[in-house]
């Protein structure tokens, strides 16, 4: 029936009542409904920041077609918003209200209602409104749904008081998981997948009068109250409203013990009553119940006491406190104890459930505030990239991480969580942190103990915000480019990477595993074992990926030499954990074909911990396990029976969980590799100190984002970049010419970092704290003038400055072939070809991997390889104007086209553009000599036994040979000249300078 229709029967109903009766009613009504969309054009189809109606989804055929449809049935006015989808991920549209203008207040309502034209499909349908935030993009999700098990319209009414705090994905992490209706954003609808169907809505509307259970709630100041025994533990209740405003009405809250593991009169004095807040209370106040625990003389698990709150007048907590009696007089719990006993006394105690838990890792979206942290005793929880407290701040992220670990308090042995997070080039969900180069920029520094450094400031800025897990370094060795990973690589040699692997101990400190335990170390990880930089492009069979997570065929001798060899590196380093690769590994010969890295026991149990001798503990990959084949219950059991003691499954843990029991009880794992496993993950919680200092120590939060730890990613920024051309000195700048720059990468800070930057893939723009390279140009004193695109008259300048590259991009995603390619876009193609035409031109490319550039070359006075720079754009300003020589080299081979890859460093046929190793360097007075210095150098190279000399001596003899080499360089040349590098790398330096004196004479 027309709206319109319903409206006339009403007023006629009224006309019938007598002028009493109306009055009353009147006085009682609801307030008239609000509109929100009456979809007769007056919202039109557009995004943010105005206000519109947009459609989303998983990949490109998600998104529903909509159109605003003219129906003579239409509930409401004359048109209806109607559409057709198809989905086989997630799609859906969102009306969002403009960000330009303040959010709008529903709290004077009911709820909120539309009409639906039901298809009958039987499927559910999501509902969401966004509350709080900055927009309808960054606010709080509360979502609710309805089943389409209809046919023709039908009027959808909603109260707010149906509505749940979305827990699998929020877009901004939380605000205060409070549904507050004051600063409203709009709303979504997620369209059912799977189906092929059709919709239509008309009047969506805010309906009926708000009452005080709505606008009032009662909260606790906290879930858990841990208390030693015999002491007493305060729960502070709080009733609040929207608004603020005093309460209209009395508030009672009637408390009493709900069951738990502590016995009343025994383990605590028996304890109920009520609370009473009477009507006209202030908004915030705060009323306590106390509960008095008693002592005894035996040690025991930790007790619990639940209580339950019955409220009045008001909307009740979440879930009820409870207060426990923590576990005490038990040898697990003695820090004198050597780790290896302490862990031994606590797993005999433990359940099967228990150390099912301790082998689950689940996203803190997935666990919501946190209750099932206790009820699946889960052993760790993850931030994936972008999964960051609101606000973004390091005391939020202590605040959380705290919270949760409050949950693990609640269990019978309080096992504290260890919580990761990828912080692959400083910690880079965090705003504000310092941002490092990443690995393939410490790669070009071939310094080591800067590497060192990194990880020290990394680590020290992690752990004050509370994590203790790092997910890092990334140990792969990048054989292919075009891999979308590649830039997390030190570089494509064995060597190079061992050598940089000194990060493990500036994130861990001692081998030994002593420190890890101080405030400014944690736990690291080496990844992703083993092979996944080796993968065939073409071979990936993840989504639109071409190469990541695909295939990697090797020999076995190349397998030991390549892809293996940094991880035997990492386990003498005292690497704490050890992460599998999502990729296959075929072993030529072995017979057993591509077979996935989290099912491959031969490698993980036989290479990984029986002959590497790894004594950590293994943490899957995000959701790698669902990759493998066969049922979920096989995907448990083959990678456990594998050799992976932690899954990462971020949202079906309580899957994970159970399947883990009921295989353990099939007998399809053994008790034996279950107690291994959880065995592995405590010692390394007893080496953190977790047991007795489970919460966050910030006491070196100020140091997040500080001036000393810049000046650390600024040395990195200066040391990574590398000079591989120079005609006519162009660099370094001089503070007296007048430089103009451009470019796309000039001032843009997300580029800059490129991808695991705040978000998991990154983004252009200012999404954090830190320098642009323009802005470091000008710190520098540099005369600058900017033009992005070049499109400012060039003339009158003395040199310019093109910073040109990639935009962001993480993992697969980034993959050559996924929408991405090795050339420079357009519009960077044309601000170096106008610059470069008009004046002496240095070309810098802010980059993830090289790009292919030879076609311009020539017309390139000089370029600059400034890979991915992170914050710290004064380090790239410092080799730009001489304060810092140019001193990096290539970690990988700079090639010449895409058709050339894979090309490294070994092999038979080499002929790159630069091949690895190369770069050249602005010293004050260059090193000088021809065949006779090489061979004197060479002749000392033998001779010595130290490092540090050796690789002077190495460095000296191939600045000799860039310097004839030029811009000459052949095959004859490159072969040699990257061979050498290796050799240096290996410890061989009289053979480096040998290789150099071929180069030499190639020239």
């Amino acid at each position: 029936m027309p709206r319109t229709a319903l409206l006339v029967s009403t007023a006629l109903c009224a006309a019938l009542l007598s002028p009493a009766a109306v009055s009353q009613a009147v006085a009682a009504a609801d307030p008239a409904p609000t509109p929100v969309d009456r979809f007769e054009g007056e919202v039109p189809f557009a995004g943010q920041p105005a206000e519109g109606i947009f459609t989303w989804g998983g990949d490109t055929d998600d998104p529903p077609q909509l159109a605003l449809t003219a129906r003579p049935d239409a509930p409401e006015g004359e048109h209806v918003l109607s559409g057709t989808y198809d989905i086989s991920g997630y799609g859906g549209f969102t009306h969002d209200y403009a960000a330009t203008e303040p959010g709008h207040d529903w709290s004077a309502h009911q709820g909120i209602r539309f009409w639906w034209d039901g298809q009958n499909t039987g499927k559910s349908t999501n509902f969401e409104i966004k509350d709080g935030g900055a927009n309808g993009e960054a606010s709080e999700l509360w979502t609710t749904s309805f089943a389409d098990d209809f046919t023709g319209w039908k009027q959808i009414e909603i109260p707010f008081t149906n509505f749940v705090y979305r827990t699998d994905y929020q877009p901004v992490g939380g605000i205060d998981h409070v549904l507050g209706l004051t600063q409203m954003w709009g709303y979504a609808v997620t369209l059912p997948a799977g189906v092929k169907s059709q919709f239509a809505m008309d009047d969506v509307e805010l309906y009926g009068k708000a009452d005080q259970s709505l606008r009032a709630s009662v909260t606790t100041d906290a879930a858990v109250y841990p208390v030693k025994e015999g002491g007493t533990a305060t729960v502070r209740v709080t009733v609040a409203t929207t608004g603020a405003v005093p309460l209209d009405d009395p508030v009672t809250v009637a408390y009493a013990p709900d069951g738990g593991t502590a016995t009343s009169g025994k383990d605590y004095t028996p304890v109920s009553g009520t609370l009473t807040f009477p009507a006209g209370t202030a908004s915030g106040a705060t009323q306590t119940v106390k509960v008095r625990t008693l002592k005894d003389k035996s040690a025991e698990n930790a007790e619990t006491i639940p209580l339950k709150l019955t409220v009045t007048g008001a909307k009740a907590p979440a879930e009820n406190p409870q207060v426990v009696v923590d576990a005490h007089g038990l040898p697990y719990l003695d820090s004198k104890l050597p780790i290896k006993k302490r862990v031994a006394d606590l797993v005999k105690r433990m359940s099967l459930e228990e150390k099912a838990g301790q082998m689950t890792q689940a996203e803190r979206g997935g666990v919501g505030t946190g209750a099932d942290v206790a009820t699946y005793d889960l052993g760790s929880l993850l931030s994936g990239g972008g999964s960051t407290p609101t606000p973004n701040t390091a005391a939020a992220w202590a605040q959380m991480i705290d919270s949760f670990q409050l949950r693990a308090q609640a269990t019978r042995f309080q096992i504290p969580l260890i919580y990761g997070v990828d912080a692959v080039h400083g910690h880079n969900n965090l705003a504000g942190a310092t941002i490092m180069p990443h690995n393939i920029g410490i790669g070009a520094t071939r310094d080591p103990q800067l590497a060192e450094r990194t990880g020290a400031v990394t680590a020290s800025e992690v752990r004050a915000t509370g994590v203790p897990w790092d997910f890092a370094p990334c140990l792969c060795v990048t054989r292919d480019e075009r891999w979308g990973r590649s830039y997390e690589s030190f570089g494509e040699d064995p060597a190079l990477v061992q050598s940089m692997e000194t990060m493990i101990q500036g994130l861990q400190g001692a081998a030994n595993g002593k420190q890890l335990k101080d405030d400014d170390k944690v736990l690291a990880t080496a990844k992703h074992f083993v092979g996944d930089g080796g993968t065939a492009y073409g071979s990936s069979t993840t989504g639109t990926y071409t190469i990541d997570q695909g295939v990697t065929t090797v020999t076995r001798q190349q397998l030991e030499a390549i892809h293996l060899a940094p991880y035997q590196t990492a386990v003498d380093r005292g690497i704490g954990t050890v992460m599998p690769s999502y990729s296959s590994l075929d072993i030529v010969g072995d017979g057993l074909g591509p077979v996935k890295m989290h099912a491959r026991a031969d490698m993980i149990n036989g290479v990984l911990k029986k002959r590497m001798g790894f004594d950590g503990f293994v943490i899957s990959d995000w959701n790698a396990i669902d990759q493998l084949p066969g049922d979920y219950a096989s995907h448990v059991s083959t990678s456990v029976n594998a050799g992976v003691d932690m899954m990462m499954v971020p949202y079906s843990y309580k899957d994970f969980s159970s399947t883990l029991v009921a295989e353990v009880k099939a007998g399809h794992v053994t008790e034996k590799r279950i107690d291994d496993a959880v065995s592995r993950i405590l010692t390394q919680k007893f080496k953190l100190g977790l047991f007795e200092k489970p919460y966050a120590d910030t006491s070196n939060a100020a140091k997040i984002g500080s001036t000393s730890h810049r000046a650390v990613a600024r040395q990195a920024a200066a040391e990574s970049q590398v000079l591989l051309k120079n005609a006519n000195n162009v660099l370094p700048l001089k503070k007296s010419q007048k430089v103009y720059v451009a470019g796309s990468n000039a001032d843009d800070l997300g580029n800059q970092t490129g991808g695991w930057t705040i978000t998991w893939q990154g983004a252009s723009g200012t999404n954090t704290t830190g320098t642009t390279i323009l802005q470091g140009m000008k710190n520098a004193g540099g005369n600058v003038t900017y033009s992005k695109d070049a499109s400012a008259s060039t003339s009158g300048y003395d040199v310019g400055v093109v910073v040109v590259g990639e935009t962001p991009y993480a993992e697969g995603i980034g993959d050559v072939g996924n929408g991405n390619d090795l050339t420079l876009t357009p519009a960077d193609q044309a601000a170096v070809d106008k610059v470069c035409a008009a004046m002496k031109c240095a070309v810098l490319i802010v980059s993830g991997r090289p790009q292919l550039i030879g076609d311009r070359l020539p017309k390139i006075d000089a370029v600059v390889a400034s890979w991915l720079p992170g914050t710290e754009g004064d380090g790239v300003a410092d080799v730009l104007y001489g304060k810092r020589s140019f001193t990096g080299q290539l970690p990988v081979t700079w090639p010449k086209s895409e058709a050339q890859l894979p090309i490294n460093v070994g092999d038979t046929s080499y002929d790159p553009q630069f091949p690895y190793g190369w770069g050249l360097t602005t010293p004050t007075k260059a090193p000088t000599g021809g065949t006779a210095t090489l061979k004197a150098l060479e002749a000392a190279a033998g001779k010595t036994r130290s490092a540090a000399t050796g690789k002077a001596l190495v460095t000296k003899a191939r600045l000799i040979v860039q310097a004839k080499v030029g811009q000459n360089v052949t095959a004859a040349v490159s072969k040699p000249f990257a061979d050498a590098d290796h050799l240096l790398l290996t410890g061989k330096y009289a053979a480096a300078v040998k290789k150099l004196e071929e180069a030499y004479r190639a020239a």
